[in-house]
């Protein structure tokens, strides 16, 4: 009897695979913004929202760009250009890392299991940057660079600025993830988390009297040394691709093809740092040191969970919340980036309406000098602000914990309890640092009786903006995406942040006005009845809040699971 022989199946030809090109990144991101928005009116709301948002500020954008050509003021466009798209360009390498954060729609840590060359990754992914609202919002206003050269210069002028517009465009998003890719992948190491904090707020502490710089300068209209500045500027990666088209307007082409060599080589440096940062980001590698070895019995262990400066909470429900927080706080690189925030505008903001307005001067002999009396409306007012950026933090608290927040489902935490103690973990970092950030103020402004004024107007207001929050943190929640980077967004979410912080910073703002309106009317006596009354208000206000937010969490803990949880 003869064995069948059977054939092997037909394998078909690979040569149907196409290789992975950037348009299947762009292709990728489309559909995952779209599958995003689908049944989601609020996401769709904000999404069209920041369109309109982004087409107002591109045609503002246009006409200030494009003034020195439109009114033949050739002498200003490289001001226009160096030092304007300077600042552009700086602004979008360091905001994300303190506000907006960055679109990780196309998280790299996914692409990890994938046979993809570490050249394809960086291309696609830099690629799909480009498509976004920012980006075409930027391409618009830049136009007006493109129109300025044009009318000085010609055509040849204005293909040059084309092309120095396209590569700055490039070398912003290129900067922005190398920047933000780096130290993200910085900021798993525990020690350099904390030397990050550290530096980071000294930046935010030059933030002052950087403003106070450019403020005298523009007060004195001293053009001839600004257009020095902006030549300089326009010789660094910084200001080089939007003064390029100038150059050949002012007769220079030599200059301007130096300055796209400056442009691409930097744009090429920036992809790969990006590309070397990015490898690290996939693997999710971390430098967390060895295990600290556990001392004591076994019942202890409970304990331990507490930090030592809450040893004083009760090892209950309440307590075991508030430590968890408290631990979440100081070891979560994306709350830590918050707080970093919250460093940086407690310190900007009392300066600049306190220092940066009427109330003092600046000469070059004496430094500053006192313009007139300090008003303590002014002082209210600026404490106000502080408060108000303070509690904002926590208007999307249970975004930070994403599909963990299940947890607190599953064993049924009451609402308030949650809220509660949800507050006072992040007020054991924040009252401190509101404390001692008055007491500077008022040492600064020479008025060191009006600490009781100034605490009570800060405590009021930050007590004030919790309760707020607690209700926009379970209403108005949106989910971050599952990444190492501590600044990374999901798609529409940068809209959703900015419309929350803005409702939030509205709201608590009318919440603290009848501090404002006492210290208005009840004169001096209001000095002695401002922090226990401040103090009583903020803190009734926080707790009345997580009272009634507390009960509408309770009734929207799945659909609030839901929203937080990222999806994949």
């Amino acid at each position: 009897m003869a064995v069948p022989v059977t054939t092997p199946p037909v394998v078909a030809p690979t040569e149907h695979l196409r290789p992975v090109r950037a348009r299947h990144f762009v292709r990728l991101k489309l559909r995952v913004t779209r599958n995003n928005l689908r049944g989601q009116s609020w996401r769709v709301a904000l999404f069209v929202l920041g369109v309109f948002f982004g087409l107002w500020f591109a045609v503002g954008g246009f006409f200030l760009f494009a003034a020195p050509g439109l009114a033949d003021g050739g002498r200003y466009a490289i001001l226009a250009g160096a030092l304007g798209g300077g600042l552009v360009t700086l602004g979008w390498l360091v905001l994300p890392l303190v506000f907006f954060g960055v679109d990780e729609t196309l998280d790299p840590a996914r692409f990890a299991l994938l046979p993809l060359s570490r050249r394809t990754l960086v291309t696609g992914l830099c690629a799909a940057a480009l498509v976004s609202v920012p980006m075409v919002a930027a391409l618009v206003a830049f136009a007006g660079l493109v129109l300025t050269a044009g009318l000085l210069g010609g055509w040849a002028a204005a293909v040059v600025s084309v092309l120095g517009v396209l590569s700055g465009l490039l070398l912003c998003v290129a900067g922005s993830r190398a920047l933000t890719s780096a130290f993200a992948t910085m900021l798993r190491s525990r020690r350099v988390r904390d030397l990050a904090a550290v530096l980071l707020a000294v930046l935010a502490a030059m933030l002052a009297p950087i403003q106070l710089a450019l403020t005298a300068a523009l007060r004195d209209a001293d053009w001839d040394r600004l257009l020095g500045i902006a030549r300089v500027v326009g010789w660094t990666p910084l200001g080089a691709p939007w003064s390029a088209g100038i150059e050949v307007a002012e007769g220079r082409a030599w200059a301007a093809a130096l300055k796209l060599l400056i442009t691409g080589v930097s744009v090429a440096a920036l992809l790969l740092w990006w590309s070397r940062s990015l490898e690290s980001a996939m693997t999710g590698t971390a430098s967390a040191g060895a295990a600290p070895a556990r001392r004591g019995p076994a019942g202890t262990a409970v304990a331990r969970l507490f930090p030592r400066p809450l040893g004083w909470l009760g090892r209950t429900r309440f307590g075991a919340l508030v430590a968890r927080e408290c631990r979440y706080w100081w070891r979560d690189a994306r709350r830590r980036a918050n707080l970093i925030t919250l460093v940086m505008v407690g310190i900007f903001v009392p300066v600049m309406i306190n220092v940066g307005g009427a109330g003092f001067v600046f000469d070059s002999e004496q430094g500053f000098s006192s313009a007139g009396p300090t008003s303590p409306l002014t002082a209210s007012v600026s404490m106000v602000f502080v408060g108000v950026l303070a509690a904002v933090t926590l208007a999307n608290q249970f975004g930070f914990d994403g599909s963990a927040y299940a947890a607190n489902v599953v064993a049924g935490v009451p609402g308030r309890v949650e809220l509660q103690a949800r507050m006072v973990a992040f007020s054991a970092y924040v009252v401190p640092l509101l404390g001692a950030l008055s007491a500077v103020m008022v040492l600064v402004l020479g008025e060191p009786a009006w600490i009781g004024l100034t605490l009570g107007v800060l405590f009021a207001t930050y007590g004030g903006g919790l309760a707020v929050n607690s209700f926009l943190s379970v209403l108005g929640a949106y989910s971050l995406p599952e990444t190492s980077n501590p600044f990374a967004m999901n798609t529409g979410a940068g809209i959703a942040r900015s419309m929350l912080t803005l409702v939030s910073m509205i709201v608590s703002a009318v919440v603290a006005i009848p501090m404002l309106v006492a210290a208005v009317l009840l004169g001096d006596a209001w000095y002695w009845f401002a922090l226990p009354v401040g103090v009583a208000y903020g803190v009734g206000a926080a707790w009345l809040g997580a009272y009634l937010a507390g009960d509408v969490l309770d009734r929207r803990m799945p659909e609030l699971l839901a929203t937080v949880t990222p999806r994949r």
